[in-house]
């Protein structure tokens, strides 16, 4: 009996030890999907992201990054993070505002002068009830403070002052928070993928674009426009969201991993984003023959107030501001 009992424990013993090892084995992939192409600098900080979780979890979480819409559109990898699929797609403000609401304020003319506020701005306790929402419905944000840059305007007018934008067709995204804001700015905003930018400009169904520099130089829009004004109105914030069905299956471990690397990663690649922007604006003016006009931005800041109003985002961007201490 001592001899069968032995054995008994011996069998559990094996399977217990067995089943932890099977648990502590386990691994888990996510399908980061991006529009962004293979070269593009953010790219390269989804690689360095995906390599420091490697790293971090002992090879447990892996990271494969998708570029070129290689996995659809934006708006399809969101719904399939919603059903609980594994993977990642880069999205903003604009997208995020369908499931709560406040949160394209991200998203509006001159809500941050600079990167550090932008971060300053989402890490707000408002911005975290935001955030909140997005959980209710079904969505984690790993990182908020993913950047582009801010965006400008190409032309072949000179600008200077709002109203030398009345009259002009602008191509913009079709995000309303974009079109009402460049509205506001005095422009006539037209809704195109960026990808037709170029030939719109080309003739002349379209006077100009607003967009960062990260994507006018790759694009050759200094072949098609002639002047870069600095009016820097949007400052280009981008998310990193996965379903929170998927996102709960991780041990909490691997979740702390996951969404630190995330933003550590972010940080450092909008270093490299802000210094590509000023090579490529170099680039412009200097190889190009293109015109920097580095304007009052004053006039333009007063201008986009009207888009504040419109969205009924005023009194929202205050209390924002007076909890990062910019009012």
């Amino acid at each position: 009996m001592k001899k069968c009992f032995l054995i008994v424990l011996i069998a559990l013993f094996v399977l217990v030890v067995c089943g932890c090892n099977r648990r502590g084995d386990r691994t888990y992939s996510l399908k980061m999907s991006t529009q962004l192409s293979e070269t593009s600098t953010m790219v390269e900080g989804f690689r360095a992201w995906a390599e420091a979780v490697k790293q971090k979890t002992n090879g447990r979480v892996e990271i494969e990054v998708f570029p070129s819409a290689q996995l659809g559109s934006d708006e399809d990898v969101i719904e399939q993070a919603l059903q609980g699929v594994n993977v990642a797609v880069l999205t903003d403000g604009g997208r995020m505002a369908n499931y709560a609401r406040d949160i394209g304020i991200i998203g509006m003319p001159y809500i941050a002068d600079n990167y550090d506020e932008l971060r300053r701005i989402t890490e707000s306790p408002t911005f975290m009830t935001m955030d909140a929402d997005l959980r209710k419905a079904g969505i984690r944000i790993l990182s908020y403070n993913w950047y582009d840059g801010p965006r400008n305007f190409y032309t072949n007018r000179e600008i200077n002052v709002p109203q030398d934008l009345n009259g002009l067709r602008i191509r913009t995204p079709g995000a309303p928070v974009w079109v009402r804001s460049i509205t506001a700015l005095g422009a006539t905003p037209v809704a195109m993928g960026w990808n037709d930018a170029y030939s719109a400009m080309q003739n002349r169904v379209i006077d100009g674009v607003e967009v960062q520099s990260t994507s006018a130089f790759p694009s050759r829009m200094y072949e098609v426009s002639s002047f870069i004004t600095k009016t820097e109105h949007f400052q280009l914030a981008n998310f990193i969201m996965v379903g929170e069905r998927w996102f709960s299956t991780l041990p909490a471990e691997y979740q702390q991993i996951l969404v630190e690397e995330c933003k550590k990663a972010a940080i450092e690649n909008a270093q490299k984003i802000l210094a590509q922007a000023e090579n490529f604006e170099r680039q412009m003016v200097t190889a190009h023959g293109m015109q920097m006009n580095n304007v009052n931005k004053a006039p333009f800041v007063a201008a986009a107030e009207r888009a504040y109003d419109e969205l009924e985002f005023r009194a929202l961007r205050d209390k924002i501001w007076s909890e990062i201490g910019k009012r």
